[in-house]
């Protein structure tokens, strides 16, 4: 007969309270010999314990590579009690991570956020709750969504100062946003404009229009890269921000973007949407550095143009 379990962590000891100390680098070095000099009681072995084991966070990155690079003004912590938490998840990676931001790769499928039937399993719940693990404070805001099938970069703000300057100032804050789309069929024109109203049904379908009394302005960007197979791989870029603006715009070109049904794609060869966030720079919210981040083009786009 089987034994009633105990309840979750009732056979665990007290956890100690964490032992950090904390360095700043002074000048350009790579992370082991900084921790050397800053720990001169400590020996190398000790120090490659702390980086094995998860003990060493670079800014705010926990890492275990003896030759991250070091600038000057970097921050670095080291837990002499036990390793920080790591966060990993199978469709969600932190791409950078500071005391104001968190920039993130989200793959397809996953929500940005929650709705009325879904509430947890999103991206903005599970980084609340990685956020939480180091601090019950602490906490996650939303500055800008990605469909839930469209993968690829976000950034969320972790203080309400970085997203009230992110959402106050946008079209300033963001320089540069890219996406790949494939595209069915061949595109007639290998780069364009597209400008339209963007409106929404009852039934939350987005559709476009030249009336400016009925939606926002829609201005999207486009530039052929490649093609074959009976598809087409485009570079977009956004002048502005919209629901399904990229979508809708692909369907008034004629050459709905691959698997999205719902705006006329009549195919679906990756069983997904072909829609990728490649590129993201913005001006930091708080710091005003210059932020640019790249992901590699997904493998399964480029087998569709072979």
């Amino acid at each position: 007969m089987a034994q009633n379990k105990p309840p979750r962590g009732a056979d665990r000891r007290p956890l100690r309270p964490d032992t950090i100390r904390s360095f700043t680098a002074t000048t350009t070095t790579t992370l082991m010999p900084f921790l050397l000099e800053a720990m001169p009681d400590r020996k190398r072995t000790a120090v490659k314990d702390l980086l094995k084991h998860n003990s060493v966070m670079v800014g705010e990155t926990v890492t275990s590579q003896f030759d991250t690079p070091i600038e000057p003004g970097t921050t670095v912590k080291v837990n002499l009690t036990r390793s920080f938490p790591v966060f990993y998840n199978r469709r969600l990676k932190i791409v950078y991570e500071d005391d104001d931001i968190i920039v993130v790769h989200k793959g397809y499928g996953l929500l940005s956020m929650g709705n009325d039937k879904i509430k947890e399993g999103t991206a903005y719940s599970i980084l609340k709750a990685y956020v939480k693990e180091k601090d019950p404070r602490n906490k996650i805001f939303i500055v800008h969504r990605l469909d839930r099938d469209t993968s690829g970069l976000m950034m969320f703000a972790k203080t309400i100062e970085a997203k009230e300057a992110m959402q106050h100032n946008w079209n300033n804050m963001v320089i540069e946003r890219k996406y790949l789309a494939v595209v069915e069929g061949k595109v007639e024109k290998p780069e364009g404009v597209i400008k339209s109203y963007l409106a929404e049904t009852s039934q939350f379908e987005v559709y476009s229009t030249q009336n400016p009394k009925e939606g926002q302005l829609a201005v999207t960007r486009y530039r052929a890269v490649a093609s074959g197979n009976g598809y087409t791989m485009l570079e977009v870029s956004l002048d502005t921000g919209r629901k399904n603006q990229i979508r809708v715009h692909m369907k008034d070109l004629g050459n709905p973007i691959a698997g999205d049904k719902k705006y006329g794609a009549k195919s679906s060869p990756i069983h997904r949407l072909a829609l990728h966030a490649l590129t993201l720079r913005f001006v930091h919210p708080i710091t005003r550095k210059d932020m640019f981040f790249e992901t590699p083009v997904p493998a399964s786009f480029e087998k569709m143009i072979r």
